[in-house]
């Protein structure tokens, strides 16, 4: 039987208080009961003037409203002043009635150029939630896993220019070069000559964008993009962030988010591919921490020997090709590669020539860094039992939280320009997804604190009586 809707109620008036109009179960209502917001006043309390000018919008409601747009995903502060003018949570959250005026779209990004412009509020604001999570014992920082994703920036590739740069110097470039010194000496070698390098290069810079960095992914994928450099615990929670420029090397990078997780007490670092170098290797493993590294296939012309089949001997210094036949040391180099040759007149009468070396003058040259015992600890350490296991859970960690950020967060490409906005985009992002974790977690073990109570249904009914009564008195007079 159809029925129809004769009785609009669009212009019904009733009691109510807005409480009401919540689902209990919202997940507004689960962060409000799970986290003091009132940390904020502490934060910002210094970029506020204690008695001159005029009443400034209430900075925990500034934050909150930002909050709201992480944590649902949307597009622009434009469209989140929308959603909130109309959607009766949002209001909820930020403690505004049902007629009162949302703040105007502009008003954060005023405040930010005005006040939060190059501090580490954001940054604060995402540590002040982790420790709240390390406090309910959430978090077990002693199997960190790192990665970094890409996020499209406000830049066309097409609208760039070339420009000089200085090269960044790498973090272990003092060590290496003290190790290549004292390596060429244990051989007999003189030091290498300095060298001037050159100390700039020419990069592709947006002019829309200048901070963000013009990055490569296979043959079609080219954009410029900024970096987020992310660590996370085994169960999901975030641990610290970094954002650079998408030309940036995950190797080159890395020191940053490693120093973060070090005060975490990390003792198990678990990492791609992009991060097996000798130099990263080192250093975790001299600071005493596990690294797991992947195997990384080795990239040798088809139809050649691979370098495994070159046998390295340890006590001679040496190494031993498929034939049997001894390559000598050789020389240093300026990258820290030992060379090790082989003797052109035994290798010009080898049967194996073919598939060893196409040099014009028959000599075969393998190289081994010289932090090259490193890389082989980081590939026992990658075959003990159980390790595997550890690296397999990658993709239920650190590789659900990009994709549940860029999914469902907005974190797939950003309206920010800047370095500095892209910091705040991603710490925020990041706040609201431990945020919304911690809320969950807290609910499901009964943990969360109660809200201001709100009326009973018998204050309601008198206090609608009492309306009524001044209503009909009104219209008495009248």
């Amino acid at each position: 039987m159809m029925s129809k809707n004769n009785n609009i109620k669009r212009n019904q008036i009733q009691f109510l208080a807005i409480d009401d109009l919540v689902p209990e179960d919202h997940l507004l209502r689960d962060i409000e009961r799970a986290i003091d917001f009132d940390f904020i006043y502490d934060l910002v309390e210094d970029k506020y003037s204690s008695n001159l000018g005029r009443p400034s919008i209430d900075p925990v409601m500034l934050i909150k409203i930002v909050l709201i747009q992480y944590l649902y995903g949307i597009r622009s502060m434009r469209q989140t002043i929308k959603e909130i003018e109309v959607n009766v949570a949002y209001r909820w959250f930020l403690g505004l009635d049902l007629t009162q005026k949302v703040p105007h779209f502009s008003t954060f990004g005023k405040n930010y150029t005005r006040r939060f412009k190059d501090t580490d509020l954001f940054e604060q604001i995402f540590i002040k939630i982790l420790e709240e999570c390390f406090k309910c014992d959430y978090v077990d920082p002693t199997i960190t896993y790192i990665d970094a994703t890409h996020v499209k920036a406000c830049a066309n590739k097409n609208k760039a220019i070339k420009k000089v740069v200085k090269k960044e110097s790498r973090f272990y470039e003092k060590d290496l070069k003290e190790e290549i010194k004292n390596d060429r000496k244990k051989h007999g070698k003189k030091p290498l000559k300095d060298k001037k390098e050159p100390d700039d290069k020419k990069i592709n810079v947006s002019t829309s964008d200048p901070e963000s960095g013009l990055f490569h992914k296979g043959e079609h994928k080219r954009v410029f993009a900024y970096t987020s450099q992310t660590a996370c615990d085994k169960n999901g929670w975030i641990l610290g962030y970094t954002v650079h420029a998408g030309n940036k090397h995950d190797s080159i990078t890395f020191p940053d988010i490693y120093e973060k997780v070090k005060e975490l007490g990390a003792q198990t670092i678990v990492m791609d591919a992009g991060y097996k170098t000798p130099a990263i290797a080192r250093r975790v493993i001299k600071d005493g921490i596990t690294p797991i590294l992947p195997y990384k296939r080795p990239m040798t012309k088809k139809g050649f020997f691979y370098k495994k089949e070159y046998v390295y001997d340890e006590y001679y210094d040496c190494y031993i090709c498929p034939n049997n036949q001894v390559l000598k040391y050789s020389t240093t180099n300026r990258n820290g590669y030992r060379e090790y040759r082989s003797d052109k007149y035994v290798c010009k009468k080898c049967p194996y020539l073919d598939q060893c070396t196409k040099s014009k003058n028959h000599t075969k040259i393998v190289t081994r860094h010289i932090w090259q015992k490193y890389i082989e600890k980081c590939e026992d350490i990658r075959h003990t039992i159980g390790n595997k296991e550890i690296y397999k859970k990658r993709k239920e960690t650190i590789e659900r939280i990009f994709g549940n950020a860029k999914e469902n967060h907005g974190m797939r490409y950003t309206q920010k320009i800047g370095n500095a906005r892209m910091k705040m985009k991603v710490g925020l992002t990041f706040a609201c997804m431990n945020l919304k974790k911690l809320a969950k977690m807290k609910k499901k073990q009964g943990l969360l604190g109660p809200l201001t109570p709100v009326f009973s249904q018998l204050s309601l009914l008198f206090n609608f009586k009492a309306i009524s009564t001044k209503l009909s008195t009104l219209s008495l007079v009248a």
